[in-house]
């Protein structure tokens, strides 16, 4: 547990394979309408950065929320062994550092880290009740806990997925869970949905997470941060314009063909308009669509072929470098 002034600090761990940052976002958002709030900044998420995080914790601080990114089996136990959380919350179990994690079940059991911890140390977790993936994660922790030792009491917050609140900046119907385990989180701590919805209205996606931009030219929407097999499906899905520019996907291992040759399989079973493709890695499916190695090459064929008046979703993961593309669109 984290001591400030000798007494104990709530500390909210947050994980997951797709949303974790911008579920953060707005956590921080709701939560700080009340409290002192210290917060993870940037992508500071790792051995290094949870270390970084806490540190920069102050006396005048009330509760702090502590991001937890994992590429490799064993990462989140290390991290909820340095933070000691009390609340913890896994936005959702994707395709994502499969190079690193070997399988998705090794993906799903490192994430399980978070609830092993706080179903050990007498926490609260929240959880979205619509994904019976962590149901089952926490069910699975649950047993664990009893084979070894006394399970102690806990909490369990549940939430809903739900609809889209009117009036936010956030893009895409994904972002409804993100917004609904924020009011979840800032319910417990005594702020009201009424209040909560009135911060997330303010908030402004920042840093080409779903970021919908206007330029001189086009509509724009900025996923640009990452991407994983996971998160570019569900954009690509929910994505009502006409044009797609999409990178390559990173740290797949042996499943990099297939994840790529399920993108291209999706975009035209949708019939996509219009499709540039981004990274060495799209050379080995049978896509219809023009392939350049490196956003450099597409940027100069766009300079020669101007796009006007589209509507475009720009994703990939950040080795990319997608957003390289933002000066001439």
């Amino acid at each position: 547990m984290t001591f400030v002034n000798g007494k104990p600090l709530p500390v909210v761990a947050l994980t997951g394979t797709n949303g974790k940052t911008t579920t953060k976002e707005l956590l921080a958002t709701v939560l700080s309408t009340k409290y002192n709030l210290h917060y993870t900044q940037g992508n500071l998420n790792n051995q290094i950065g949870v270390p970084l995080t806490l540190l920069q914790i102050k006396r005048a601080h009330e509760l702090a929320i502590v991001e937890m990114g994992a590429s490799h089996p064993g990462d989140i136990k290390e991290l909820v062994d340095i933070a000691e959380p009390n609340y913890g919350l896994i936005t959702n179990v994707g395709r994502a550092h499969l190079e690193g994690f070997g399988s998705f079940e090794g993906v799903q059991r490192t994430k399980q880290e978070l609830y092993d911890y706080l179903l050990a140390n007498n926490g609260t977790i929240f959880r979205n009740a619509d994904n019976p993936l962590l149901a089952q994660m926490q069910n699975h922790a649950t047993q664990l806990l009893h084979n070894s030792t006394q399970l102690l009491h806990n909490s369990t917050q549940l939430y809903t997925t739900g609809t889209m609140p009117s009036g936010t900046h956030l893009v895409g119907e994904y972002n409804a869970e993100n917004v609904s385990a924020a009011i979840c989180v800032g319910r417990h701590f005594g702020i009201s949905c009424e209040q909560a919805l009135e911060a997330i209205r303010q908030y402004v996606p920042t840093n080409n997470r779903s970021q919908a931009m206007q330029t001189a030219c086009n509509q724009l929407i900025v996923d640009a941060y990452n991407a994983n097999p996971t998160s570019m499906q569900a954009a690509i899905s929910v994505f009502k314009g006409d044009t797609f520019i999409l990178g390559a996907m990173r740290e797949l291992g042996e499943y990099t063909h297939l994840e790529h040759q399920n993108v291209v399989n999706m975009l035209a079973e949708r019939k996509a308009d219009l499709v540039f493709l981004v990274g060495e890695e799209y050379r080995l499916t049978t896509s219809p669509y023009p392939i350049f190695d490196t956003v450099d090459q597409l940027h100069a064929y766009l300079e020669e072929h101007p796009l006007t008046d589209k509507h475009i979703l720009l994703k990939g993961s950040r080795s990319t470098h997608i957003e390289q593309l933002l000066d001439i669109l």
